[in-house]
């Protein structure tokens, strides 16, 4: 429990950094670009979401697991699953790279009723190897859980980007703000491979070399479970969901939905970083099902009640975090802020239950699940939106969370062998 505090207490000195960054973003573009600018960036960043998401997936959850796993027997033991991964991640971008390029003029299409930003789409694509990268080295980090270290360039990283994106937005507006949304993560990558250097274990013979089915069979199904969950589902489904609030409510209503989604984003990075920062390597380490729900049911007892006791406080103080963060344009958004909130509760508590999924490799589980729920997320908004207008994505929001962490607890026996 201490070190889960100390954690906790290092993950919001990042998240408060993360935090402003955000905050400043969105004020600027707020200011710049109106609500309709803020749904386009939300469409760009989920698409750039989804490009890094399956290019980033040979080097996450799988590297911070058998990082963590392996540690104390020391690099050499480590590095076989490095290897596999890096394999792997050069496999996907062969792939990714062109693809993306070919089918952007489409893609941009899709994303924004114009091919007009097809060069956004390729500036994604090809900014992808640093963004791969970046990935690999926090995620090796986080598994030798160097906490201070992880946080530290974390919070260089975010600073250096959230400067050069103000500038883009400013000088450049719309198109400024769209362009910083596709490089930022390349960026961070470059910042993050200047920072290990002189790290020990940043050396290529322990990076790239020979490897064994074993370990690649073992990566590919971490694989199949990251693509699914940061490319293919959450993404998607939230381009999805915009696309209907675009068709029956317009970009800006739009927008005024994206606004509260940044505002749970930035109080809930929080809990996210503290949880993949020491949750998910703790999980790792653990052998049976009793030691991981005794695990879950200690975390629940401090990270819930701090869920509830944040989302109260957005609340209270709703009109002037939407009049600080955005502008006068964005005054409706106050209305959608309650549902999303406890929302926002059970979706926290419902992760709690999902990390063991990723701990133990349950890749049937975690996929399905991720699948089912993403496409009845999509579903509900379809139903509801027409009705309760931009409130209905919240409520939708709100009843599949409610589902998805009724599922889990029903089902941790099953999945955290």
């Amino acid at each position: 429990m201490k070190k889960l505090l100390s954690v906790t207490f290092f993950s919001a000195l990042l998240t408060l950094v993360k935090m402003g960054s955000g905050f400043i973003i969105a004020k600027v573009v707020a200011v710049y670009t109106g609500p309709s600018g803020m749904a386009m960036l939300g469409q760009i960043q989920s698409i750039v979401a989804s490009l890094n998401g399956i290019v980033n997936a040979p080097v996450s959850s799988c590297i911070v697991r058998y990082t963590a796993e392996n540690e104390k027997q020391g690099i050499s033991a480590c590095s076989p699953w490095w290897k596999a991964s890096v394999w792997w991640l050069c496999c996907i971008q062969l792939v990714v790279m062109p693809l993306g390029v070919v089918f952007s003029e489409q893609i941009s299409l899709w994303l924004l009723g114009t091919a007009d930003y097809k060069w956004l789409i390729c500036s994604a694509t090809l900014a992808l190897p640093l963004v791969s990268v970046g990935t690999l080295i926090n995620s090796i980090i986080n598994g030798f859980q160097q906490y201070k270290f992880y946080i530290g360039i974390g919070a260089l990283s975010n600073i250096f980007s959230c400067v050069l994106m103000v500038f883009l937005i400013v000088y450049k507006g719309i198109d400024g703000a769209l362009f910083a949304a596709t490089i930022q993560a390349a960026l961070i990558g470059i910042i993050l491979m200047c920072c290990a250097l002189k790290q020990p274990w940043f050396k290529f013979c322990y990076l790239w070399g020979r490897v064994d089915k074993y370990h690649k069979k073992k990566v590919a199904g971490y694989i199949l479970m990251a693509v699914t969950t940061t490319a293919l589902t959450a993404p998607v489904a939230l381009i999805f969901v915009r696309r209907i609030l675009v068709e029956n409510v317009g970009w800006e209503y739009a927008g005024h939905w994206q606004a509260v989604w940044k505002i749970s984003e930035a109080y809930l990075a929080v809990i996210t970083i503290s949880l993949s920062t020491y949750y998910l390597p703790k999980l790792s380490s653990l052998k049976n099902k009793k030691e991981i729900r005794a695990e879950i049911n200690k975390t629940a007892l401090m990270i819930i009640p701090a869920v509830g006791l944040m989302a109260l406080v957005v609340y209270l103080f709703r009109d002037f975090a939407i009049k600080i963060l955005f502008s006068n344009e964005f005054s409706d958004a106050r209305k959608l802020l309650a549902i999303e909130l406890i929302g926002d509760v059970i979706k926290i508590a419902s992760w709690l239950y999902a990390y063991p999924m990723l701990s133990r490799g349950s890749t049937v589980w975690y996929v399905s699940s991720e699948i089912v729920f993403s496409i009845t997320f999509v579903i509900l908004v379809f139903i509801l939106v027409p009705h309760y207008y931009t409130q209905g994505a919240n409520i939708a929001y709100l009843i599949n969370y409610m589902f998805y962490f009724l599922f889990l607890y029903l089902n941790l026996e099953r999945y955290a062998k």
